[in-house]
């Protein structure tokens, strides 16, 4: 089954965002491009927050940002409700977020990693599982944390 995902970035990640379209095409995701479309200086939240309000609203299950750092994407996205946003800076980082908090989106740093890692680790989030059983309660106590201050 083909994964369709939304992807956004914002002025410093937006040639890393054009470089990892090709990677999703070759491992078979899909995916909605929310901007940014071009190097002009834009406001990294609005964009996180397109991708994050999305995936909260249940037309994607998994969304990939790209800002300078992955942190402010990452900041910004966790803000909405049901997205668990990771900041990964190498392959392992990302599989662990997928198999063990069942990350649903995958933030990542374009002015930190080298285009190849990128690749990689892009790769490894999109393709490991969540693996359930003890990580579930896991992940089930951050909704709560999340209910309880809603």
């Amino acid at each position: 089954m083909t994964k369709k995902i939304a992807l956004a970035a914002d002025h410093a990640g937006f040639e890393e965002k054009e470089k990892i379209k090709k990677t999703l095409d070759e491992i078979g995701v899909e995916f909605d491009d929310f901007g940014t479309n071009s190097a002009d200086s834009v406001d990294y939240p609005d964009y996180a927050r397109k991708v994050a309000e999305a995936i909260s609203r249940g037309e994607y299950e998994q969304g990939l940002l790209v800002c300078g750092s992955g942190t402010g994407m990452a900041i910004a996205a966790n803000k909405v409700k049901g997205v668990r946003a990771a900041v990964a800076w190498n392959e392992e980082i990302a599989r662990l977020a997928r198999q063990h908090n069942n990350a649903n989106v995958l933030s990542l740093a374009a002015r930190c990693i080298p285009d190849d890692e990128q690749q990689k680790i892009v790769k490894a989030f999109f393709t490991a599982d969540f693996q359930g059983g003890r990580h579930e309660r896991r992940v089930e106590k951050i909704a709560e944390i999340e209910s309880n201050n809603s």
